[in-house]
């Protein structure tokens, strides 16, 4: 198997989009209260790195409906990150400018993801 065939996530641009927004996340909750270290910090850390993460792991699936799922399950964790960091902002923990920088992005991410999803299932002939 070729390098690039083996690590294919590694070539697409929402993959890497998606792993700054882990940078970006763990760089804002470096800020937050001691107090949420345990709660929205942690919950927040874990939903990003599960974009990235379940992008890597459906490219890694053999099965067109598993690399479908996954790519569902990334845009679910992706929905999850945006609620909880309008819930930082709304606890006074985020800038709206962050927030509405981040949001910016994330749609970004979103309509890649649907467009990665709808290439793969068109590609393969698929009605998932």
């Amino acid at each position: 198997m070729e390098k690039t065939q083996e690590f294919y996530y590694k070539n697409l641009n929402v993959y890497h989009l998606a792993k700054q927004m882990v940078v970006d996340v763990y760089n804002y909750t470096k800020d937050f209260p001691q107090q949420e270290l345990y709660a929205l910090t942690n919950q927040l850390q874990r939903a990003a790195i599960s974009v990235p993460s379940n992008i890597a792991e459906g490219m890694g699936r053999f099965s067109v409906k598993e690399r479908v799922h996954f790519l569902e399950i990334a845009y679910g964790s992706l929905m999850e990150v945006m609620c909880q960091l309008e819930i930082a902002e709304a606890l006074g923990y985020l800038p709206k400018e962050q927030l509405q920088e981040q949001e910016m992005r994330m749609s970004n991410i979103s309509k890649m993801l649907f467009g990665l999803k709808k290439t793969i299932e068109e590609k393969n002939n698929i009605n998932v």
